[in-house]
């Protein structure tokens, strides 16, 4: 059974100033997750479905479902703001989705097979879908997550500013995932007991997320998961800010001069 890929699209792009998902990057109009689905395609994924907002829909619509007929089966999955457990409620005044785990929560119903979760936003080059696809790379076993908020390199040095001020100094070889992850369909109960228990002692109703990155490291602490490392060569480049969209176009424009991808990804 071929592996599905389930793209976390619902992002609202406030610090982009616009739907960088649908944003063009490549020569031919590409989008990153054109790049990320060819990637998938000739990796040997089968499926891939995209978690975005109802209000978006359109947009997904008109930009991927006509060019993508024939070459992957596409489905759409919708992250809603009132999916929560039973017996909990949105809270007043709160209007942001609930993170990652939930968005992959989102996808749930369409995936009944391994699965690999990407964000939108990032390109992580082939060499990571193949790996994963394969279930390739070295036999390491994390055992342990720790997420890192407002990593910035200044004057030759990598910290991560955390919330209270504080700095925490990183080495440049320190092993980092980019939010690519694969999972089997267990993964989806697992997570929906973790999003349940996250709901009951929520830090701040109004803001609060629960990452990926969080449920995965509660799993492997509680021991109720393994999680291999892959490793891939390639170079992760990703948009947060209008600003990184120059630099984007670049890295892809060098992949296809370099003959990795073809001028149009989809001819």
């Amino acid at each position: 059974m071929k592996p599905t890929l389930v793209v976390l699209a619902a992002g609202i792009g406030n610090r982009y100033g616009g739907l960088k998902q649908v944003d063009a990057f490549g020569p031919s109009g590409e989008t990153i997750i054109d790049y990320s689905v060819f990637d998938a395609v000739r990796a040997g994924f089968g499926r891939v479905v995209f978690v975005i907002r109802r209000s978006i829909e359109k947009d997904f619509r008109e930009a991927f479902l006509s060019r993508l007929e024939g070459r992957i089966d596409v489905r759409l999955a919708f992250q809603e703001l009132g999916d929560v457990p039973a017996g909990h409620v949105v809270p007043e005044g709160r209007t942001k989705p609930w993170g990652t785990t939930h968005a992959v929560l989102a996808a749930a119903s369409e995936v009944g097979e391994p699965f690999a979760a990407i964000n939108a936003d990032d390109f992580y080059g082939r060499g990571a879908y193949a790996a994963m696809a394969g279930f390739l790379g070295p036999d390491n076993r994390l055992t342990g997550i720790v997420e890192r908020l407002n990593v910035v390199r200044t004057g030759g040095r990598i910290r991560s500013v955390g919330e209270d001020g504080r700095e925490t100094a990183l080495a440049p070889e320190t092993i980092v995932s980019m939010n690519f992850w694969g999972f089997t369909p267990a993964f989806f109960g697992q997570a929906r007991s973790e999003f349940e228990a996250f709901l009951k002692s929520c830090p701040d109703p109004l803001k609060s997320e629960i990452y990926i990155p969080l449920v995965v490291n509660n799993l492997i602490r509680g021991g109720r998961a393994e999680v291999r490392v892959l490793e891939s060569t390639d170079a992760w480049f990703g948009v947060t800010y209008r600003e990184d969209k120059p630099r984007v176009m670049a890295e892809i424009r060098a992949l296809v001069e370099a003959g990795v991808y073809p001028n149009k990804l989809w001819a």
